[in-house]
């Protein structure tokens, strides 16, 4: 019978090494564990452990630190960092520097258990570590929520590959920003990164704007023009809102990522791309798929690999480091340091964010550059959300994916119960919602009539006298002349 695998865990806090200890003894391995990183570096370099799991922040050293000369010394011995610095940055380094697995704190003991059986499973030899990301550009992928923990493992694993990602998320969510990530570190990032957005090129200049033109291709094409795909040769190109292309411009990009080249508009020579694609889009593209309007061998081409970006409904714990993060920036260009207080800080988290992290970003610059004072309270908070357009259908988004009056409404509702809890009302709550809309709806039917009560009761397909008697009930002021 072969001996169980030996398993080093380093980690100052002696809680957490008992947990292991005692979950890991119990799954039938051997377990050492220390609070010194020079003990677990004794350790491998005489040839002790079969599997290290290691925290980043030790007394006397960093996991992190350690990562590349453990791998050095003993290339086949499998490492697992642990971290409760949850940020894109730590999960790109672990990575980086030869770490078979990233976990952030706190996790799940039956994922660490099945993370264990497969790197003391795998014998393949990990991956060449890609470029070291510490002067990559400051990218503003804020949040510790399990939600982004997900976003930024997804992108310390495809670091040192050219594999296509598709991105997937509502407005305002920072699909960008993740693209961006992906190629600020990846083997690309000394390469241009270039970003179009289909849904704002009209439909004649997608392909000119993708693939470029020869002078006198067309009518006023007086130049000749480097499409997108020549100018990020060697870098990365980033297709957003890819749901938005035209059917016949799905042909030819397709036809690129095939066959590796594309000639201009006008043009006859073959050009050769070396290009890594990353797109987004906020619509199901399997949806478009069998509607028709989106090629099916294009999506499984771009789809290799999907990281989902999730909406800020689902990561509100993260709200208070977005803020932080914003209030920096606003103080950065002069708008005077500020604070959120508590009751301001609960009414962000209570907000649904229809406009999810660009929502929230306009309403803190905007706060900053109206209020002088050095806290924001909740009187701030509400006033400015109050003032705020009511939610629309946001760019470029389908009704039927929650979007019109009736999505309006929804999430109106969705973040009044969020918000209230066990203070619900035990009864009536389906009239005093009622009673609550029809004010403002007879209101607005007044004033896009001019006043007119005829005009807005057929408006509102009610009765003339019951419109009359629903204005003197609800207080409605009325404008003197108009019938």
């Amino acid at each position: 019978m072969s001996a169980p695998a030996t398993i080093l865990v380093a980690d100052d806090d002696a809680a957490i090494r008992t947990v292991l200890n005692q979950a890991l003894s119990r799954q039938g391995y051997a377990v050492r564990t220390t609070g010194s990183a020079a003990t677990l570096w004794r350790w491998a370099t005489d040839g002790d452990g079969d599997l290290v799991i290691t925290d980043v922040a030790m007394p006397d050293g960093d996991g992190l630190d350690l990562l590349p000369q453990i791998r050095k010394r003993r290339e086949d011995l499998r490492v697992i960092v642990m971290s409760a610095q949850n940020t894109l940055l730590t999960a790109v380094k672990a990575t980086e520097r030869g770490a078979f697995e990233y976990l952030p704190k706190p996790f799940d003991l039956p994922e660490l258990i099945g993370v264990v059986e497969r790197a003391l499973a795998d014998e393949g030899r990990q991956d060449d570590a890609a470029p070291d990301p510490e002067n990559a550009e400051n990218l503003s992928l804020i949040g510790r929520s399990p939600a982004m923990q997900s976003v930024y493992r997804a992108i310390a694993r495809l670091t040192a590959t050219d594999l296509s990602v598709l991105i997937n998320g509502e407005s305002g969510t920072g699909k960008e920003l993740v693209a961006r990530a992906l190629h600020e570190y990846s083997k690309r990032r000394s390469g241009p990164f270039v970003a179009i957005n289909m849904a704002a090129i009209p439909r004649d200049l997608i392909e000119s704007e993708l693939f470029g033109h020869e002078k006198g291709a067309f009518t006023g094409a007086a130049a000749r023009y480097s499409g997108r795909f020549e100018q990020a040769q060697a870098g990365t190109l980033f297709l957003d809102e890819i749901g938005d292309m035209p059917i016949e411009a799905q042909t030819r990009l397709l036809r690129v990522l095939q066959e590796g080249e594309y000639t201009t508009v006008g043009g006859r020579t073959p050009i050769r791309t070396n290009v890594r694609i990353v797109s987004a889009t906020h619509r199901d593209l399997r949806q478009l798929v069998a509607q028709g309007l989106f090629r099916e061998d294009l999506y499984y081409r771009l789809n290799v690999v999907p990281i989902r970006l999730p909406p800020l409904r689902e990561r509100r714990e993260d709200i208070p480091d977005l803020v932080a993060h914003f209030l920096e920036k606003t103080a950065e260009e002069g708008l005077g340091a500020k604070s959120m207080g508590p009751d301001a800080m609960r009414a962000l988290r209570d907000y649904h964010w229809p406009g999810n992290v660009r929502e929230l970003e306009n309403l803190v610059r905007r706060i900053s550059a109206l209020y002088n004072q050095d806290v924001i309270t909740r009187l701030e908070v509400e006033q400015e959300l109050a003032a705020s357009s009511p939610p629309q259908i946001g760019e470029g988004e389908d009704v039927r994916d929650g979007g019109g009056l009736a999505g309006s409404i929804e999430r109106h509702l969705k973040a009044y119960f969020d918000g209230h809890g066990a203070e619900l009302p035990a009864s009536g709550l389906y009239d005093r919602v009622l009673h609550e809309m029809e004010r403002p709806l007879i209101q607005l039917s007044l004033a896009a009539t001019g006043g007119n009560q005829v005009k807005a009761a057929d408006m509102l397909g009610l009765n003339r006298n019951t419109l009359r008697k629903k204005i003197r009930e609800l207080g409605i002021p009325v404008i003197r002349g108009a019938s």
